[in-house]
C-alpha cells in the first residue's frame, strides 16, 4: 500500500506537493470516484487511479544525467517551440522532469528523473544539497567581493550566499570562479555577481551533490550508476538526520 500522493509521484506525475494540489483540486479518481482526502492509501496492484480520466500507472524509476548546452530550456513545454532539455533524451520512454533548472543561457549538468520525491528533496533548500558551478565573470573580483559572496548578498527577494567560492583561472580580462551553492534560488549566481558588478559571461554547472558532469559531451546523456543514486539519497538522509537532531 502507498499513500496516494506517493503513488502519483512514483508514476511521474510530479512532486508530492504538486500531487497533493491535484488531489485537493478533485482531479484524481480512484476506481472511478473523485478523491480529495490526502490520507488515502492505494494498492499498487489492484487499485485503478486516474488523473483527469487518464489512467495513472507506476513506472520504473529512471535517473539520467544530461549535459545541457546553452539555448535549451528546462521545461516540459515551450509555446515558442524552442529546444528543450527533454529533446536530448528521446530514447527515454518514461515521463521525466528536470532536476535543478538551468536558464537558457546556462549549460552543464541536469538530472532527469520520474522520481518526484527525490527530485523535490534535491532542490528544496531544507536539504541543502550542494550544486557546483564554474562561472566566467567579467573583470577580476577582489578578495572582499569573494568574501561577500559567502557572507551574503542582499537581493530583491532576500539575502543569499554561496557555501564556497574561489578563483581558479584567468581568461584574458575575465576570471573563472568555482561557486558552490546549497540554496538554489532563481538565477542566484547571476544575480549575486550582477549585484557586485561582475557580469556573468558563461555559467556551467559541474556537479549536483556527488554526481559530476565529468567528460559527458554537450548534448549527451547517461544513466546514473546505482552508487550515484544512492549517494544522492544518502545526502538527503544525512540532512534529515541532522535537522531532526538539532530540533530534538
Amino acid at each position: 500500500m502507498l499513500r496516494l500522493n506517493k503513488y502519483l509521484a512514483h508514476a511521474g506525475v510530479g512532486s508530492r506537493r504538486h500531487c497533493d494540489d491535484l488531489i485537493v483540486a478533485g482531479r484524481i479518481k480512484i476506481d472511478g470516484v473523485i478523491v480529495r482526502d490526502l490520507g488515502v492509501q492505494v494498492d499498487q496492484v489492484t487499485t485503478k487511479v486516474f488523473l483527469d480520466d487518464s489512467p495513472v500507472q507506476v513506472e520504473k524509476l529512471v535517473y539520467w544525467a544530461v549535459n545541457k548546452p546553452r539555448g535549451y530550456l528546462c521545461t516540459n513545454h515551450d509555446p515558442a517551440g524552442r529546444p528543450l532539455a527533454l529533446h536530448l533524451v528521446p530514447h527515454v520512454d518514461q515521463r521525466v522532469y528536470t532536476v535543478g533548472r538551468l536558464d537558457e543561457d546556462s549549460e552543464g549538468l541536469l538530472l532527469l528523473t520520474n522520481d518526484g520525491d527525490l527530485a523535490q528533496q534535491l532542490m528544496h533548500p531544507r536539504y541543502g544539497v550542494e550544486k557546483t558551478y564554474e562561472v566566467l565573470v567579467a573583470g577580476s573580483p577582489t578578495p572582499d567581493e569573494l568574501k561577500q559572496i559567502t557572507t551574503g548578498v542582499w537581493l530583491s527577494d532576500g539575502r543569499v550566499k554561496a557555501k564556497f567560492v574561489k578563483r581558479f583561472k584567468r581568461q584574458g580580462e575575465s576570471t573563472w570562479l568555482k561557486i558552490v551553492l546549497a540554496e538554489g534560488k532563481n538565477r542566484e549566481v547571476r544575480r549575486m555577481l550582477a549585484k557586485l558588478r561582475h557580469k556573468v559571461m558563461r555559467l556551467k554547472r559541474v556537479a549536483i551533490g556527488s554526481v559530476c558532469l565529468d567528460r559527458l559531451p554537450k548534448g549527451k546523456s547517461r544513466k546514473l550508476a546505482i552508487a550515484e543514486i544512492e549517494g544522492l539519497r544518502q545526502s538527503v538522509r544525512q540532512r534529515e538526520t541532522k535537522s531532526a537532531t538539532s530540533n530534538g
